[in-house]
């Protein structure tokens, strides 16, 4: 009895310090978030401009990733929604709208007046009922230098009879968050962690929500038992037996001043609900068998035949106090939640093409060549070249297992198979998964070559049924892959700060012209490009002691007025806006 209290007071404890943590993150992300609010507010303001649905046939979407793609339930549609891209400098992040035909292999874009804001790293999740519908909760929105986060708590759902978006407010629910796990489970949508990060602080969470579709209300459980530690990007399922399953994730910790370590989990939980209808939840340690995964984070999951979980790809970092260095996988594993076992996807060798060679002839290159010893065949590298735009190339190196067998002497006029090439998508991280028909589809995501980051717009097929091997429906576009490095110049900038700007200035006379208007370009795309100049210029003009969001409003007035400066013509005005 005493080591009960004892466990339980623990638990109270820190329950109360994470509330504490989650205040002080709060408060300081707060005024964060304030200054982006501006941006997003203008965003929204050329969203509601669009009045009318208008598809657009267009080809495959701008390279991203933290997006999310759903089958659609009635028809045979992928829907791919937001998600983001960074080129080095700059972070772009989107709310638009597509749907990929499966039987036709072409994309449409799809304008839905009022759509939610621009976001990343959100949860959708599809349920049938009113002709289907999308809901989406959460996510976040970054600066344009990437160094600033808005987290967002709305939840919205997108009517596919009649395609169009509705926020839905409802008191109780989760805070604001990216990287959580959404589930739909017996007529609800079930929230599970994810982390609230700001310049200073982040806190990662381990609660759990639920979102009732009949009377659209927000609940959040006190489950029962030991449950998983706070983390975010985990596997989240539901079992065949109704529960929901936790698998991994990741979440870090401070270590030390301006140091962070993190945490990848390998761990496995199940989180069931009595049958009675009491509202009494549980949580339980399970520890499956089989072939498990191994250690990584930035995992993607979609739900197969049988209702077993897939997993693919991700990335297992190892991590420096001053660098960071990942391993890329694009390997499949299932979750069996009825056998409580995981095990490896395996793909069926394809078939060779069979003709016929003389003994003594040249083999082709790849080939063994006659008069080798037999002996056991070694695992297959696969190495791609990709040239980026700016003339760098990477290679991709895919490493597979061998088939087994031996190689042996041909005899005279003996058939000899030419194995067509293999074809996978490469190994990447944070990529978009979905499930139609028992196929499945692998869209974008991101690697890493060094220091660079590249963002994907490939799109690969796999049918789980067969296993007989990836199709490619839209090949890495090599000149898609722009990278913009800082030069020098920057960085002595960034080092210099104000005085060098001075110095500069003294001595050219002249202060750096305004960033000027391209061609049909809204205020918003204008200030979402030149946002750092004008902030420079107002925090220069208003003095260093001056609070952040009067230096954003007078930025915003600032390019607002040389903006419409530079457009005099009202009509020409209106509609670049």
């Amino acid at each position: 009895m005493g080591k009960k209290g004892k466990k339980e007071k623990k638990g109270r404890g820190a329950e109360k310090t994470a509330a504490k943590m989650e205040k002080k993150v709060s408060k300081r992300s707060r005024k964060e978030e304030e200054d982006l609010e501006a941006l997003i507010a203008q965003f929204q303001t050329l969203d509601a401009k669009k009045t009318q649905i208008v598809e657009t046939p267009c080809p495959p979407p701008s390279p991203r990733l933290n997006a999310s793609l759903s089958a659609h339930p009635e028809k045979d549609e992928l829907i791919l929604f937001g998600g983001e891209y960074f080129n080095g400098k700059k972070t772009f992040l989107y709310n638009e709208l597509y749907t990929y035909n499966i039987r036709k292999d072409t994309w449409t874009k799809v304008d839905v007046p009022n759509p939610p804001p621009r976001r990343c790293a959100h949860q959708a999740v599809v349920v049938p009922q009113g002709g289907g519908q999308l809901w989406v909760f959460g996510g976040e929105f970054a600066s344009p230098s990437g160094e600033q986060f808005y987290h967002y708590r709305d939840l919205w759902v997108l009517h596919l009879a009649t395609k169009t978006w509705e926020q839905v407010r409802s008191t109780g629910g989760p805070s604001g968050r990216s990287g959580h796990r959404m589930v739909a489970c017996k007529r609800q949508l079930v929230v599970f962690g994810g982390f609230h990060e700001s310049t200073r602080d982040y806190i990662y969470y381990n609660d759990v929500y639920t979102f009732s579709l009949d009377t659209c209300m927000w609940t959040k459980l006190s489950p029962s038992g030991m449950g998983p530690s706070p983390r975010s990007g985990c596997q989240m399922s539901v079992t065949t037996q109704g529960g929901i399953v936790i698998y991994g994730g990741y979440s870090k910790q401070r270590v030390k001043k301006d140091v962070d370590r993190g945490t990848l989990h390998s761990d496995m939980f199940l989180l069931t609900s009595d049958d009675g209808g009491t509202g009494r939840w549980t949580w339980t340690r399970i520890h499956p068998s089989g072939v498990k995964p191994t250690p990584r984070s930035g995992f993607s999951v979609a739900v197969a035949p049988n209702q077993q979980t897939l997993l693919f790809g991700g990335v297992c970092d190892e991590e420096e106090e001053e660098s960071l260095e990942g391993d890329f996988f694009n390997d499949l594993y299932f979750y069996d939640s009825a056998r409580n076992r995981w095990f490896a996807g395996q793909l069926k060798e394809p078939k060779a093409e069979k003709r016929k060679r003389r003994r003594g002839q040249a083999a082709p290159a790849g080939e063994e060549p006659a008069g080798e010893e037999p002996g056991t065949q070694e695992p297959l590298e696969v190495v791609r070249e990709v040239t980026t735009e700016d003339g760098t190339v990477i290679t991709i190196r895919q490493v597979l297992p061998a088939t087994g067998g031996t190689c042996r002497l041909p005899c005279e006029d003996e058939e000899v198979e030419d194995r067509p090439p293999v074809v996978a998508p490469s190994p990447r991280s944070n990529a978009m998964l979905a499930v139609k028909h028992g196929v499945l589809y692998v869209y974008g995501g991101m690697f890493e070559a060094g220091d660079r980051q590249f963002t994907l717009s490939d799109l690969y097929c796999l049918d789980l049924q067969k296993m007989d091997g990836w199709k490619a429906l839209v090949e890495m576009d090599p000149g898609t892959q722009e990278w913009l490095e800082e030069t020098d110049s920057d960085e002595e900038d960034e080092g210099t700060g104000e005085e060098s700007s001075e110095e500069e200035e003294e001595e050219e006379g002249t202060e750096k012209a305004p960033p000027p208007v391209e061609h049909a370009e809204s205020f918003g795309d204008y200030l979402s490009r030149t946002q750092p100049y004008w902030t420079a210029r107002a925090r220069q003009g208003l003095g260093p002691d001056t609070k952040d969001k009067k230096v954003l409003r007078s930025a915003h007035a600032m390019a607002r007025t040389f903006f419409e400066d530079s457009v005099p013509d009202a009509t020409l005005r209106e509609s670049s806006d």
